[in-house]
């Protein structure tokens, strides 16, 4: 059971206050038949609520998956540069993109409420994957590989944890991290002697970009996806 205002709250149809201003005009029902306490319990599973004539389909947590374009940053707040929430038309409340991708960088980008399953994804002890395409501005060596799958030295004195990698050619990989350092793979390319040219995350543990996603186009995770990403 739930109280009436928070399920519509955490439903997408504003806040607290312009919940109980629905309720009080006589615009909510519940099982047919008009709601007339905000605080009142209703059964988020069995329970038939409208809106307005508009059914009121219950989901506690949701999760997006975005194919994030250049030129927007990751962030919940509100500012001068377009943030990755002013992309997404969802009727969902309090949603906030799992870690975070630079103003520059494309890819793979978790949108969700879920702070659990966030904290799970980023926290230092559970080594999630996230490969990215890293464009180079030199030819990537050798010995630059060796540095890297070793654990690189990053401003000469942060230590990173060996990452993996593929090379697609001499001036593209495939780097698979488990940290989130700031600007790090920027930083593991200086350190390699070159610059990131263009850079892309490609996946984020067991789930991987969607082909068919464009740039700045996103879609709600099937529930096989998310049980993946929680049991990662």
């Amino acid at each position: 059971m739930i109280r009436l205002d928070k399920l519509l709250c955490h439903s997408g149809y504003g806040t607290r206050k312009e919940v109980k201003k629905l309720i009080r005009s006589k615009l909510v029902t519940v099982n047919h038949i008009l709601a007339k306490s905000d605080d009142m319990k209703v059964d988020e599973v069995n329970d038939w609520i409208e809106v307005d004539g508009e059914r009121v389909i219950y989901s506690e947590f949701v999760y997006y998956m975005l194919n994030k374009p250049q030129g927007v940053i990751s962030s919940t707040e509100e500012g001068p540069t377009k943030t990755v929430l002013d992309l997404l038309d969802i009727p969902y409340q309090n949603c906030f993109p799992v870690g975070r991708l630079d103003k520059d960088t494309e890819g793979f980008l978790l949108i969700t409420n879920d702070g659990a399953l966030a904290h799970q994804l980023l926290a230092p002890r559970h080594h999630v994957d996230k490969v990215y395409e890293v464009h180079l501005s030199n030819p990537i060596s050798s010995k630059h590989i060796k540095m890297l799958e070793e654990g690189i030295m990053i401003d000469g004195n942060e230590l990173c944890k060996p990452a993996k990698v593929q090379v697609i050619n001499d001036r593209l990989i495939h780097l698979t991290i488990t940290e989130g350092k700031f600007h790090q793979v920027k930083r593991m390319m200086i350190a390699c002697d070159s610059e990131v040219t263009f850079l892309k995350r490609l996946s984020m543990g067991p789930l991987s970009l969607d082909p068919n996603l464009k740039t700045a186009d996103y879609r709600p995770l099937t529930e096989e996806e998310i049980q993946l990403l929680k049991n990662a």
